[in-house]
């Protein structure tokens, strides 16, 4: 069926009359702050502890707008007659958001994370050098910088968590058994019982059982 003439000029006008009598919403801004999603891309800020100085996010850029300076310090040997070693030491890290066309790259390469994305966007200038930021100012821009989101329940726990959360268990149980051991040895009569200094095995397990309370175990 071919179309009636002037149906897509009928279509545009009604939508043009569905709108007009609508009610405009303002955004009060200043004076009411917007509601950004989590993920706004406002401005970067820098995590010095962080970096390593690998320049992988200056190289990534394709703006060019990331400016790093560093310098090489030795460290010593740490043990006699090891070799002395030396590390990158960060003296600028500076980006320019005159030219920064926020496209992440550098947050998303850098392997050691220091760098975070933040939802701050006020930060206009009269003078374009003024939008340059040294690394104290991207410094101040991480308390800005929103939690990350939480992780989900039914997760796997993290290897790196898992591991941690062994050996502080396993350190743990190796002080309280040392512990055990030390008050067996203070307790009265220890010195002249059979077996003295040596607290008698937890059944099942073969290792040393702390005395009880009102006598031996």
């Amino acid at each position: 069926m071919a179309p009636i003439p002037g149906s897509g000029l009928a279509k545009g006008l009604a939508v043009t009359l569905r709108t007009m009598t609508k009610k405009s919403h303002t955004a009060q801004y200043p004076d009411a702050q917007p509601d950004l999603p989590p993920r706004t891309r406002g401005v970067i800020g820098l995590f010095e502890e962080n970096c390593t100085v690998c320049m992988l996010c200056a190289r990534e850029c394709p703006d060019w707008c990331i400016y790093i300076d560093s310098h090489k310090e030795t460290i010593p040997a740490a043990a006699p007659g090891g070799r002395e070693r030396s590390r990158n030491v960060l003296d600028r890290f500076a980006i320019d958001f005159a030219l920064c066309m926020y496209c992440g790259i550098c947050i998303e390469v850098c392997p050691f994370d220091a760098l975070f994305w933040s939802p701050e966007f006020e930060y206009a200038e009269t003078d374009i050098h003024e939008l340059t930021h040294e690394r104290d100012k991207l410094r101040e821009w991480m308390w800005t910088v929103p939690e990350p989101p939480a992780l989900d329940p039914g997760a796997e726990e993290p290897k790196e968590i898992a591991a941690a959360r062994k050996a502080a268990e396993k350190l743990a149980a190796t002080q309280a058994a040392e512990a055990a051991e030390a008050d067996w040895d203070r307790a009265p009569g220890a010195d002249t019982a059979p077996g003295a200094g040596t607290p008698p095995a937890a059944p099942g397990t073969g290792e040393p059982q702390p005395p009880t309370e009102g006598g031996t175990a």
